[in-house]
């Protein structure tokens, strides 16, 4: 008996994105869709477009033409400030409070606000916010002011954040900014439980490095100067020689145990 597909979390047909004030090309006919459970890798150089077309996706821009449609909503036709409730959404530069205790910048997460509004969070809600520490592995850390936590301690607790509302959608943009190795790891690890743990869950992630990706990554775009050099599952798109036309450089690719490497030689 054949499964139902998964349903489609987010689509984009047709996308284009130009800067009005000089009309330079960002992203040029663009079509990507991302279903409930997939885990994509967004790859590409420097100003290819890849927070662009994540801006996109996470309704916080529209695009110059095209169409864009998350959670079933075309962007447009939508009160986006409604959507975006319903999409975590995860990068380094958020301004959250330093001072404030990571449980504290987790409940942030349940009104999408910088400051906490503390006559909005009833005790469940509180306790989810611990809940969600505990799923992360950083549940000691709850009354730890969230600027003299680790980078890697960091980045747990503002996926933690992220998840307040139960989004279907979690984007991460370069969540492994500036972590160390044994922090990367830890945030791997993270990432890799919370695909067993949140089946339905979709997730985009942006990064530089494919040793970055969690062994859960089951599909990988490449951008390269604003379009789509390759899209679909993971092992089909992170070859070396894909991988080497969208960076413009000769790089090789080796898979083991679930992660990936590149490496890049001297341009002949």
């Amino acid at each position: 008996m054949n499964q139902p597909a998964p349903r489609q979390v987010a689509s984009i047909e047709g996308v284009g994105v130009r800067r009005m004030t000089s009309d330079q090309v960002i992203l040029d006919g663009i079509d990507w869709s991302v279903r409930a459970g997939e885990h994509w890798a967004l790859l590409g150089a420097n100003g290819a477009g890849k927070t662009t077309l994540l801006k996109l996706i996470g309704a916080v821009m529209h695009p110059t033409s095209g169409t864009v449609e998350v959670l079933g909503n075309r962007l447009g036709r939508v009160d986006v400030r409604e959507l975006r409730a319903h999409i975590g959404h995860v990068s380094t530069s958020q301004r959250v409070p330093q001072d404030a205790p990571a449980h504290t910048v987790v409940l942030t997460g349940a009104t999408g606000t910088v400051q906490p509004l503390w006559r909005k969070y009833d005790d469940e809600t509180r306790q989810l916010a611990h809940d969600l520490l505990s799923e992360l592995e950083c549940k000691e850390l709850a009354d730890r002011p969230f600027g003299v936590c680790s980078g890697g301690q960091r980045a747990r607790i503002l996926i933690a954040r992220a998840l307040m509302p139960a989004p279907s959608l979690l984007l991460l943009d370069e969540p492994f900014n500036a972590l160390d190795l044994p922090s990367r790891e830890d945030l791997i690890d993270a990432l890799r439980r919370l695909a067993a743990d949140r089946p339905a869950l979709a997730t985009v992630t942006v990064t530089h490095h494919l040793e970055e990706l969690p062994p859960t990554t089951s599909h990988a775009l490449l951008l390269r100067e604003g379009r789509v050099g390759a899209c679909g599952p993971v092992g089909d798109v992170l070859t070396g020689e894909l991988m080497t036309r969208c960076f413009g450089r000769p790089i090789d690719v080796t898979h083991q145990d679930g992660r990936w490497l590149a490496r890049s030689g001297h341009r002949s």
